[in-house]
């Protein structure tokens, strides 16, 4: 690795700024009295709140009007800007602005509007963006552990909680296992190639053969991937993190890191193992598979919400999974369109859920929504939105985003795989169907009441978060051109 000049700097300016601006951050948060009027009346704690959008928004500006023509490398090439890093980075940044924008009122009343929400977010949108732009095992490695280390406190916040606690616990010894088993298949990936660096690797594997010792790092490599991305039969942490973590924290869980995952995945894969795709092709089918399987089947017996949210994971990244397993441009832009349709339905179906949740009430359970459209028909309709767009119900964006990865696992030659994801699909809507059946047509539960946030911004936001679905579901062409334009076939 070479001394870092100017251009390496600027090549990395928006992950440079975002350090920069979380060390500020930091001392904001030491410094400043969290109840004391600070600036135009704002208390301490609710400036420190909107300079944390501020930064992120600012990062989302930096890393658009940076983008380059063509792929640009620094620090030897082990940090890449390109345009699939751009577009990742782009909608993980949006989905971390939209997380600070709906929690506010929910760590009010939880006591738990501290600064270390703001900074460890932003710590861990950092670890997206450099995952996203790995061009070396290493950088992929350091990205990773930047995220999920920040994750395991970001689940542990609510410290008096024993659910998020044992989540938290549940959380780290899982994820350190997976990272082991990631770590330990790069160093197999490098013994046998002898290099570090992804563009290398890929030329090593197509001219060396394939060694066992070779694929034998790849299964573990892929093992790495299945759990960031919480695909069966590595999805176990996922209903108790859903559960446990408080709401302001399984809205991340549930968005960003989708996203660095279908990056790490498309840089360990096709970056650096795209020649073996004969190979990692079938092993990714199976994946899809079991994930289908188990997360549409699991969360019909589901009567909390966040639990039958997290099996609906589980079932959606085996369809992102079913982009993947093309193994060529169509599949991986399918694969990067279901990405962040899924981020964009995830913060929006979580941002319902905060909105109806109130200092002692979680509004966690399915019960909870019964006659939700008589108490409050906006969020009602809200919420259906999301339920339609999550279960691939036309004209919504989650119907298009399921459209695509099935037209790509057919156009793999895989058409089995395509008729399993469109059966399971169908079996999907029963759960999603449910909590529309459950808000419209069930009487309120007696001795409950729905009491909205009353906070103004987060309202406008998550509606349009909510209605972006619809629009982008009857105008999703610009983002599928996108999406495509990033992986030139």
């Amino acid at each position: 690795m070479t001394m870092p000049n100017l251009n390496d700097i600027l090549i990395m300016l928006p992950e440079l700024y975002l350090v920069a601006a979380a060390c500020l951050l930091l001392l904001v948060d030491a410094f400043m009295k969290p109840e004391q009027p600070v600036l135009l009346g704002l208390k301490g704690r609710d400036v420190l709140h909107w300079m944390s959008i501020l930064v992120v928004l600012v990062a989302i500006y930096l890393v658009i009007s940076g983008q380059p023509e063509q792929p640009m490398r620094a620090f030897g090439g082990m940090f890449i800007r390109d345009g699939v890093a751009e577009i990742l980075k782009t909608f993980a940044l949006l989905s971390v602005a939209l997380i600070f924008v709906y929690s506010r009122s929910y760590l009010a009343d939880r006591k738990l509007y501290v600064g270390e929400f703001y900074t460890l977010m932003i710590f861990a949108v950092i670890g997206v963006m450099l995952l996203v732009s790995a061009g070396s095992l290493v950088t992929v490695y350091l990205g990773l552990e930047l995220l999920t280390l920040s994750s395991y406190a970001l689940v542990a916040l609510n410290r008096d909680s024993k659910l998020s606690s044992e989540a938290a616990v549940k959380y780290f010894v899982l994820g350190a296992l997976a990272s082991g088993m990631l770590l330990y298949g790069m160093s197999m990936v490098y013994g046998a190639t002898a290099t570090l660096d992804l563009a290398t690797l890929h030329g090593a594997a197509a001219h060396t053969g394939v060694p066992n010792l070779l694929l034998f790092g790849m299964i573990f490599m892929i093992i790495g991937i299945g759990f960031k991305l919480g695909a069966a039969p590595f999805h176990m942490w996922i209903p108790d993190v859903y559960q446990g973590a408080p709401t302001a924290v399984t809205i991340f869980i549930a968005s960003a890191p989708k996203l660095a995952a279908f990056g790490m995945a498309y840089r360990l894969l096709e970056s650096g193992l795209g020649d073996l795709s004969q190979h990692w092709q079938q092993m990714l089918s199976a994946l899809a598979v079991l994930s289908l399987a188990i997360g549409n089947l699991v969360a019909i017996v589901q009567t909390n919400l966040k639990r039958l949210l997290a099996y609906s994971t589980i079932s959606h990244m085996g369809y992102l999974l079913l982009g993947l397993v093309n193994a060529g441009p169509e599949g991986y832009a399918s694969a990067l369109f279901y990405a962040i349709s899924y981020a964009l339905m995830g913060t929006a179906a979580f941002g319902v859920i905060m909105a109806l949740a109130r200092a002692g009430f979680e509004c966690e359970e399915i019960d909870d929504l019964k006659g939700l459209n008589q108490r409050s028909p906006w969020m009602a309709f809200l919420m259906m939105l999301v339920m339609f767009s999550l279960a691939g119900v036309p004209p919504l964006f989650g119907f298009f985003a399921k459209f695509l990865v099935l037209q790509a696992a057919m156009h793999a030659g895989m058409l089995w795989l395509a008729i399993v994801g469109a059966v399971f699909a169908i079996i999907g809507l029963y759960y999603y169907l449910r909590v529309v059946k459950v808000m419209y047509f069930d009487a309120p539960v007696e001795g409950t009441e729905i009491k909205l946030q009353q906070d103004p911004a987060m309202r406008l936001v998550l509606s349009l978060n909510a209605l972006t679905l619809l629009v982008l579901g009857l105008a999703w062409g610009p983002l599928l051109g996108w999406c495509k334009s990033v992986f030139p076939g």
